[in-house]
């Protein structure tokens, strides 16, 4: 059989522990470096760069003249689905709206901070944002299900998915589909590097954004960081990654089978399966072949580069707090709780950006239709970002108001604290000079 990445942890150097944590997007210099043309190229000549890029790059018949996708297209996207992806297209749609309606922020609060003083925030939406829905290792509606559909719960008016062409010039038919249920009409047949550049840019057919949101390859993770300084680049989801945390008190096939959810996205993903059973690693390591048996087999290729490579993998620990300290320090995209009772676990769980738990809970139902959103930050960002949500798709901003009989008070404190740090324009506007002016009126 193939050989299996397994490693003993506790009998790990410090090294040899740090070099598990590593992901394929670690050391992007050098895409951050091949990149760069095709920004520059995209910023000085446009549509002419897109359309030379999609023919290059994505080997895919576009022109200038089809860059954004038709009504018509649209329209023929319908007939060419199945009826039952149709369906299951709604019903992820309808769970993903109902969990992000719950994540609306109210449009505005305030608190009496003291008599007569009031504080709080006020919510308005980005006005326009891009989301990234990758193609090159598949299809994913389900991607633009979960960028499309917080972000018109949020209230975004200008809305755009950018997204890889098909050799033809054509969009995935289930995207396009995904795309009008959730409510974005606008789809630009542009991906990679070059779709970061042309919403950071604009060109004569793709219109600027402030925004983008959504997984990519490392092309399009090290636009992004290059671009940081023209668009909000929202949080860091690169190529995908899963680990799951299993007990003694399931099964390793059934460990194996989660544990090649994601490995199957492609080579550059992260995979791997921690627990402290070694009869649970070795039914893992038994039952993946006949796993494979069932799999096509361009996924099959992918999901043993990841779990035979320095990315993946089983991870054999002394004791379940070493597990713990394992996933803690990973801090993963996915992380399963594999166990007959995952509510144990969940309190020694610090870093991970979704907790999927129990032996019913696969990563495979969260990506598709549970509700919770599906984009997460990856190579460790866990430790300070959390998924996608509402919130990604608005800004907040404070609010004040300071009645008369309140100011009194607050201008003593402000003027003390303004001389002391040395602003004397400060200190003026809330001195006696202030209280003349107020009662001149205007």
């Amino acid at each position: 059989m193939t050989n299996v990445s397994f490693y003993d942890y506790s009998r790990l150097d410090a090294e040899e522990k740090a070099a598990l944590l590593r992901r394929s997007e670690t050391d992007l210099s050098a895409f951050v470096e091949k990149v760069a043309p095709i920004l520059d190229a995209v910023r000085t000549e446009g549509d002419a760069a897109l359309a030379r890029f999609g023919r290059e790059l994505d080997r895919a018949d576009v022109t200038e003249a089809n860059l954004k996708v038709t009504a018509a297209e649209f329209d023929a996207a319908f007939k060419a689905v199945d009826g039952s992806v149709v369906e299951s297209i709604r019903f992820g749609i309808d769970n993903i709206r109902r969990f992000h309606e719950e994540q609306k922020p109210e449009a505005m609060w305030l608190k009496e901070i003291r008599p007569g003083a009031f504080a709080g925030d006020r919510f308005t939406p980005i006005r326009s944002v891009a989301l990234y829905v990758p193609r090159g290792k598949g299809s994913f509606p389900s991607v633009t299900m979960m960028t499309s559909v917080p972000a018109v719960v949020a209230g975004v008016p200008e809305l755009a998915i950018v997204t890889p062409p098909a050799p033809d010039g054509s969009v995935d038919a289930a995207t396009l589909v995904a795309a009008r249920l959730a409510g974005v009409e606008t789809v630009y047949k542009v991906g990679g590097a070059q779709a970061v550049a042309a919403v950071a840019y604009g060109t004569e057919t793709v219109r600027p954004a402030l925004k983008i949101v959504g997984p990519g390859s490392p092309w399009v993770v090290a636009a992004k960081r290059a671009l940081a300084g023209v668009i909000d680049t929202g949080l860091p989801a690169g190529p995908s990654e899963v680990m799951i945390l299993a007990d003694d008190t399931v099964h390793g096939g059934l460990a194996a089978l989660d544990l090649l959810i994601e490995a199957e996205h492609g080579p550059d993903s992260s995979a791997y399966l921690v627990t402290h059973s070694r009869r649970v690693a070795e039914e893992a390591l038994a039952a993946l072949p006949e796993h494979w048996s069932r799999m096509t087999e361009q996924r099959v290729a992918f999901s043993k580069a990841v779990l035979t490579g320095k990315t993946g993998g089983i991870v054999l620990t002394s004791s379940i707090e070493e597990s713990y300290a394992f996933v803690n320090a990973y801090a993963p995209e996915h992380l399963e709780l594999l166990s007959e009772e995952p509510f144990v676990h969940l309190g020694h769980i610090t870093e991970a950006a979704e907790i999927l738990m129990g032996t019913h809970t696969p990563v495979s139902v969260a990506n598709f239709s549970l509700g919770p959103n599906a984009v997460l930050p990856t190579s460790r960002w866990a430790r300070t970002f959390g998924p996608l949500s509402v919130t990604d798709f608005v800004k907040r901003s404070s609010v004040g108001y300071v009645t008369a009989p309140a100011y009194p008070e607050f201008a003593k404190h402000s003027h003390n604290l303004a001389l002391y740090e040395g602003f004397s324009s400060h200190a003026l506007a809330v001195s006696p000079l202030r209280d003349a002016y107020l009662k001149k009126g205007g």
